[in-house]
């Protein structure tokens, strides 16, 4: 490598390590000086490569950057440890309900679980760093609706939401079925109430 790319990769290296977060490339060339946004990208495609072999890897997910152990070496590292991170049976079915269908108001996660939400549940998840307000809906009201977040995709190893696992594996786990009888009930209601139109139609024409 030439001295430039060289010096690039390096500057990119100390600012990733020292990071608390997850930084863009925008955030990345920002802190860099305004770096040209495809070296900088270059660069970060290299230091994944040289990583690779590594204890710990540089990865994207969302859209951001981060260093992280080797899923081999995890285990040298885990601690149990009490937190937030083990979810209720409830806040797993909220945070599963937001990731497959936000952004998402209160309402519309009652209506796909069929019972109300406490606001501590979602208190839970944004504490958690894995949802976060997205804004308001541009309806009557205008319910504040809710989304995942980039923490969200780095703790679960996703590198966007395209990589959700689906439904079938999640029931799988045995810990979302009451989410997929919400799924698989308003599915059944959709096609119970497309088959009525259908019905409808047909006797309409028949008349």
């Amino acid at each position: 490598m030439s001295g430039q790319p060289e010096s690039l990769d390096r500057s990119l290296e100390a600012a990733l390590f020292a990071s608390e977060e997850a930084l863009s490339v925008d955030q990345l060339s920002t802190h860099l000086g305004d770096a040209d946004k495809g070296e900088v990208r270059a660069a970060l495609a290299r230091l994944a490569d040289f990583y690779a072999p590594r204890g710990i890897h540089l990865v994207e997910r969302g859209k951001r950057w981060h260093f992280q152990t080797a899923p081999d070496c995890a285990h040298l590292l885990r601690r149990e440890r009490e937190s937030l991170r083990k979810l209720s049976r409830a806040a797993t079915e909220v945070l599963a309900i937001i990731a497959y269908h936000e952004p998402v108001s209160r309402a519309e996660i009652e209506s796909i679980r069929g019972v109300q939400t406490s606001g501590g549940t979602l208190d839970v998840l944004m504490e958690a760093g894995w949802v976060k307000p997205a804004g308001r809906r541009e309806v009557p009201g205008r319910p504040l609706i809710y989304a995942t977040t980039p923490e969200f995709l780095r703790h679960f190893g996703l590198e966007s939401r395209r990589d959700l696992p689906g439904i079938d594996e999640l029931r799988a786990t045995g810990m979302l079925d009451p989410v997929q009888e919400a799924f698989e009930a308003e599915m059944a209601g959709d096609d119970a109430e497309e088959a009525a139109e259908s019905t409808a139609g047909t006797s309409d024409g028949e008349r």
